[in-house]
């Protein structure tokens, strides 16, 4: 049953989403990916076009030509990157967006997409071997640790810096995962130093140990901010899960799969909706449900976290061919199109497609992929 899941998910994404973003999401002329696409995969104009869209489109599409040889997709990646580092590459730093006319809109650094350009960067290279990639990705470590590390730990959301700022797990969460691709792409230490410096602040900040959760948004000096410190994302448990597990790989340790058991056992006691489905957000200290709509991107964080998690394979089956199907059966559509947004009764909403989600299709769909040719004697990615 969960081969035959597999298949369809994967035809879904790999013959479906994937070439349609490819035809209809990427500018013919210049290269560049759309910020959003309507449901016909016409362009929906937003007003902008963040560096974050283009990075993410550059990593899924990177690591497809990594495990495909589909020549159409190899040919985009040039030209994708020349854009990224064109537009956006400003006075020695990243800028945040450009407006539809491509001229620049926002002139902020912005730590979210910067933990993006490391990540796609590191995939761009392991696939092309374009050694353009390796110095932008030095300078955006450097730039980083010179301008916008915080004297409390961690880094600022933004550059220029607002040290009154509410601080935020999330980007130190894409930069975890940004550091761990750059250090599996190079061997440098210096991206090594730092995936230990973010797993340390993980464990002394971002996890409440009394709820057994892990909190979204902090004070300055790293208290539960007053107001949204009690917000809980189960999608982002399932997400520190699978990068805990990945940085295991390069720094063996307890604490690290110890947390990621805890947060995985929290997510799934309080973040599962009866009828499917994972909460967009609980409280924290009464584990109630806050937000009850679903985004699609929190089960694909759900499925990565399977895959690691250390639970028995008939249970890991069956937990992935529910996932599975409740996604084939509620977010994906036709022509590689899928809900981005249901309500609490599992109906969708209507809304466009952002051309940041397919970045979470995409790697939640191909780590249950790889899982299950290990594994099940699944005959997928050729």
């Amino acid at each position: 049953m969960l081969n035959s899941a597999l298949s369809s998910c994967q035809a879904f994404v790999f013959d479906k989403l994937l070439p349609h973003w490819a035809s209809y999401g990427l500018d013919i002329a210049q290269g560049y990916s759309y910020e959003s696409m309507h449901h016909d995969w016409t362009r929906n104009q937003t007003g902008r076009l963040r560096l974050l869209t283009q990075c993410r489109q550059l990593y899924t599409f990177s690591h497809a030509c990594l495990l495909t040889n589909n020549e159409a997709w190899q040919a985009k990646l040039p030209s994708l990157f020349d854009f990224i580092t064109t537009h956006y590459f400003v006075d020695e730093r990243w800028i945040f967006s450009l407006n539809d006319d491509l001229s620049i809109q926002d002139t902020q650094s912005d730590a979210y997409a910067l933990a993006f350009i490391l990540l796609s960067f590191s995939y761009y290279y392991q696939f092309s071997q374009d050694e353009r990639a390796l110095p932008y990705m030095e300078k955006t470590h450097h730039f980083l640790l010179g301008h916008m590390t915080a004297t409390t730990g961690g880094f600022y959301e933004a550059f220029p810096v607002d040290e009154k700022q509410i601080r935020r797990q999330n980007p130190h969460m894409h930069l975890l995962e940004g550091y761990i691709a750059a250090f599996n792409a190079t061997g440098a230490n210096d991206y090594k130093d730092t995936i230990r410096s973010l797993l340390d602040l993980a464990l002394e900040h971002f996890y409440h140990k009394k709820s057994q959760t892990l909190r979204e948004f902090f004070t300055t000096d790293w208290q539960p901010d007053p107001n949204t410190g009690h917000q809980v994302e189960p999608g982002h448990h399932f997400e520190w899960v699978w990068l805990l597990y990945q940085a295991n790989a390069i720094f063996p340790n307890s604490n690290y799969t110890d947390l990621a058991q805890q947060l995985w056992l929290t997510a799934t006691r309080h973040g599962m909706a009866s009828n499917g489905g994972i909460y967009n957000q609980i409280d924290g200290n009464h584990y109630q449900a806050i937000d009850k709509e679903k985004r699609i991107w929190p089960i694909t964080e759900y499925l990565k976290a399977i895959t690691v998690i250390p639970i028995g394979k008939e249970e890991k089956i069956d937990r992935l061919i529910r996932a599975l199907d409740f996604m084939q059966c509620h977010y994906f559509l036709e022509n590689g199109r899928w809900n981005e947004y249901l309500d609490e009764h599992n109906q969708a909403k209507d809304y466009p497609l952002p051309g940041t989600s397919s970045y979470h299709i995409f790697l939640g769909l191909t780590e249950v992929i790889i899982w299950a040719q290990l594994n099940t004697g699944f005959n997928g990615l050729r």
